[in-house]
C-alpha cells in the first residue's frame, strides 16, 4: 500500500492563520486602550469586551486551523489549486473590505447605532440575504439593544456621531 503526503496547509487552515494574527494585533491594540482612574478596581473596563473578543477570536481561529480536514497532497496540486483560487468570490472580499473601511469611516460622522445598523444590512444583503424583514429585524433591532445595554446597563461611552451630536 503506497501512501501519499499530506498538505497540512490548506484554504481552511490560511485564514486561520490570518484570522489569528489579526486577533493577536488586535489584542495587542486593547492594552493600549487608556483607563481612567479608579477603573482597575471595576470588574467591566472599556478593556473587558476587547478581550473577549479577542479570546473568542483566537479559540475560533485555533479551532479553525486544528479542525480543518488534512487533504492528501497530489501531482496535480498547481490545477488543483488554480481551480481553489477561481472559486474565491475576490468581488465579495472587495466588497467587504470596502464596507468595512466605509464603517471605520462612517462612525465618527455617523455613530455607533446608525454606522453599525448600515454596515449589518449592507454586510447581510451582499451575503445574498435579499428578505426585507430579515434584513432590517437583524441589524437596527439587534445594534439598537446592544448599545442599551452597553451605554445605559454597563455605562459604556460609545460614539455617537457628529451627525446627532449637531442636531
Amino acid at each position: 500500500m503506497q501512501s501519499t503526503p499530506l498538505s497540512l496547509l490548506n484554504r481552511d487552515r490560511v485564514s486561520g492563520l490570518i484570522f489569528l494574527l489579526v486577533c493577536l494585533i488586535y489584542g495587542y491594540q486593547t492594552t493600549q486602550i487608556q483607563l481612567f482612574p479608579g477603573d482597575e478596581y471595576e470588574a467591566f473596563t472599556a478593556r473587558t469586551l476587547p478581550y473577549l473578543l479577542t479570546a473568542a477570536g483566537i479559540i475560533m481561529s485555533l479551532l479553525l486551523i486544528v479542525m480543518s480536514p488534512v487533504t492528501p497532497s497530489n501531482k496535480n496540486a498547481c490545477e488543483q489549486q488554480t481551480a481553489n483560487e477561481s472559486r474565491l468570490d475576490w468581488r465579495l472580499l472587495t466588497s467587504f473590505i470596502i464596507l468595512m473601511t466605509a464603517y471605520g469611516v462612517g462612525l465618527t460622522w455617523l455613530g455607533f447605532v446608525l454606522a453599525t445598523s448600515l454596515f449589518l444590512l449592507i454586510g447581510f444583503w451582499l451575503l445574498g440575504e435579499r428578505r426585507k424583514a430579515v434584513l432590517l429585524g437583524a441589524s437596527f433591532p439587534f445594534v439598537t439593544l446592544f448599545w442599551l445595554l452597553l451605554t445605559k446597563v454597563l455605562d459604556i461611552y460609545l460614539e455617537p456621531g457628529y451627525l446627532f451630536l449637531s442636531l
